[in-house]
Formats: structure tokens, C-alpha cells, sequence
């Protein structure tokens, strides 16, 4: 297996020298990731500019590379800039959740999504942000519940979020919204957007969001398609 490894906390992310190690037990490994981190960029890509990208020695024989750009780009690079197949992307471990409203955002899912859209499954991987690191002791259940379930023959795409102490899995769809929002003034008109993560009770084990604070590793299927195929059916058959 060809895998391809990127993330959106960018190169210097402690967890990808843990992180290689286990993949490559898999097959071969390629890091392609941010220069510095690229945090809520999406699918986003840069076709106006040049490209700063470099190749790093930081995991020693594994070949890597540094893009200054966003983790959709760094999986462009990796396919059309490296002229390689693959058969997995791998975006994370990310340092914070990507689950509800917030997978829209996520570039840690914009690496996978871009992967789609060129051929490739993926899978994101997402972790809370005070048990970043040990979430890398997760990953062999993770696998195992993967290979076990067939996960990645019966679809190609996957948002995969850690819960710090595992409880076992669940599959899960795309919850609300799983942080407050506001625009905060800082003076000399200037404003950062803030929120912190909503608090109730986790009730629907089939929600991303309830499943993972209820101790379970959520894995949604996600698609890269964005048309609404039961609408474009209806419309077609109502509209002449």
C-alpha cells in the first residue's frame, strides 16, 4: 500500500514522527504537509501564486516534503507534483476535533476531499486537543476496526474523530454545530473570531458529536459530491 501523509498543524506537528512509524507498518509512506499550520482552509488551493515546497529530512529515509500552502495543495503536490499514485490519504492526526458544522471548515478534511476528487480514498483523523499525542495509542484499534468492518471497501472517504479514553466505535453522521461563534474586538479595528465548544448531554450515539463524548471513536462516511441527489431527482421529474 502507497500512502500518502499529510495533516493541517503543518510539518513541525509532533505527532507525525508517531504517526510514521505505524503507518509504514501498512506500506510505504510519503509526507507531504503544510510549511506552517493551515488550520480552517478547507478544500481551498492556491492557483495564483507560486508555491514555496521543499523537501525535509526531519523523518529521515521516509521522503517528505514542505508546502508553503494549504493541505488540499499538499495533496495536488503529492499526486501531480510527485507524479505518484496512492492508495490512501492520511490527514492528521489533527490537534482538535472536526466534527458537526466544523468538518466544512476543517482542512484536515479538505486533504481527504481533494484526495477524492483525484482518485484516492482517505481517511481524516482527529483527535481532542489535551490528549493529542496519545491518541497515537488509539490508531492500532483504530486499524484493527477498519480492517475487521471492510470499512474501505465498502466507501472510499472517512472523518474519523478520537475520543481521549476509548469506549469502542460507532458509526456516525455529520452532527450541528459543536462550537458557539462571535466576532471579539480587540481595539484599533481589529476583531478575532472566538467560541468554545457547546455543552449538553450526548443522547444519539449515531452523532458524531454525542458518540465521541460518550467515549466512541466516530467514523463518518463522508461524500465529496455536493449536489443533493434526492432534490436533483424530485426537481428533474417535477420540471419539465
Amino acid at each position: 500500500m502507497k500512502i500518502l501523509l499529510t495533516n493541517d498543524d503543518g510539518i513541525e506537528s509532533p505527532i507525525l514522527p508517531l504517526l510514521i512509524p505505524v503507518l509504514s507498518r501498512f506500506g510505504e509512506v510519503t509526507v507531504v504537509a503544510p510549511k506552517v499550520e493551515q488550520s480552517g482552509k478547507s478544500q481551498a488551493i492556491d492557483f495564483r501564486n507560486e508555491i514555496e515546497i521543499k523537501r525535509t529530512d526531519r523523518f529521515g529515509d521516509v521522503r517528505a516534503y514542505a508546502v508553503d500552502s494549504t493541505p488540499a495543495d499538499c495533496v495536488r503536490f503529492g499526486v501531480l507534483g510527485l507524479k505518484q499514485r496512492y492508495d490512501l490519504v492520511l490527514s492528521g492526526i489533527n490537534r482538535g476535533y472536526n466534527l458537526g458544522d466544523d468538518i466544512a471548515y476543517s482542512g484536515t478534511v479538505g486533504a481527504i476531499l481533494e484526495g477524492a476528487r483525484l482518485g484516492i480514498r482517505g481517511v481524516a483523523l482527529s483527535a481532542d486537543p489535551n490528549a493529542f499525542l496519545e491518541s497515537i495509542h488509539a490508531l492500532d484499534a483504530v486499524a484493527d476496526y477498519f480492517c475487521a468492518k471492510r470499512l474501505l471497501e465498502r466507501h472510499s472517504l472517512y472523518n474519523v474523530n478520537l475520543p481521549p479514553t476509548v469506549r469502542g466505535f460507532a458509526i456516525t453522521r455529520q452532527g450541528g454545530p459543536f462550537y458557539t461563534d462571535d466576532f471579539e474586538y480587540r481595539g484599533n479595528d481589529r476583531y478575532i473570531q472566538v467560541g468554545d465548544p457547546l455543552e449538553y448531554e450526548a443522547r444519539d450515539l449515531s452523532v458524531d458529536i454525542d458518540a465521541v463524548r460518550a467515549g466512541r471513536v466516530s467514523i463518518t462516511p463522508l461524500t465529496a459530491a455536493r449536489i443533493d441527489a434526492a432534490a436533483y431527482e424530485r426537481l428533474s421529474r417535477e420540471i419539465p
